[in-house]
């Protein structure tokens, strides 16, 4: 009977055992791990609506309208249309020059989309910015792209002080990956006071 027991005890433990030293489950995946599988696209199509709020003179301004983005790797345009549809003002980025035309006007050329904008439009349009933040990305202050949580009301800062709420994401193109839908961008700067844009995307198209 001795012998019985000490058998089954020397089992139990040498089972315990066993079960001590069984490797860990895996660890279940991250979302930032999932944010990064997200893909970017360097060539990209976007159109959708646009509203920005600002100061000019001391007095408060704001302006409704639409517009078209299309970007490559090499090149950005962006066209700021009126409420019933009309181009009022075309931007075109290419590697160290940036023109920007709007009708009856010369065209203006500056080294920087963003400063260009600044001077020709009174408020800031962060061309530069927006090929990532478009899509919901940022570039961290090693240079390194991230991608934003795919949560409504996700906020981020920029480096340039750019104060950046996903209000809203989508899936109406049948994608898996969901994409931004509304953006509200905010920052204070000198020539403007407290600008705001909300940019909306209604239409969104990758090759």
């Amino acid at each position: 009977m001795r012998t019985r027991l000490a058998y089954v005890v020397a089992l139990i433990a040498m089972l315990g055992g066993c079960a001590a030293i069984a490797p860990p489950a895996a660890p279940p995946v991250s979302s930032s791990t999932q944010q990064a599988a997200r893909p970017y696209w360097q060539a990209i199509d976007l159109a959708g609506r646009l509203s920005v709020q600002y100061a000019r003179g001391g007095a408060d301004e704001s302006l409704h309208g639409g517009f078209t983005w299309s970007q490559s790797p090499q090149r950005t345009g962006v066209s700021l249309l009126s409420p019933l549809g009309q181009t009022l003002a075309v931007i075109d980025v290419q590697p160290g020059s940036a023109t920007l035309t709007q009708s009856g006007q010369p065209p203006r050329v500056a080294a920087d989309a963003d400063s260009l904008a600044q001077t020709a439009l009174g408020w800031p349009l962060p061309v530069a910015g927006l090929r990532d933040w478009l899509q919901g990305f940022i570039t961290d202050p090693q240079g390194q792209r991230r991608a934003v949580p795919t949560d409504d009301g996700a906020a981020v800062t920029t480096a340039d002080g750019w104060q950046i709420t996903y209000g809203a994401w989508t899936q109406d193109d049948g994608s898996a990956t969901p994409r931004p839908r509304r953006i509200d961008l905010a920052r204070q700067t000198v020539e403007a006071g407290l600008v705001k844009l909300r940019i909306v995307i209604d239409n969104w198209q990758t090759p």
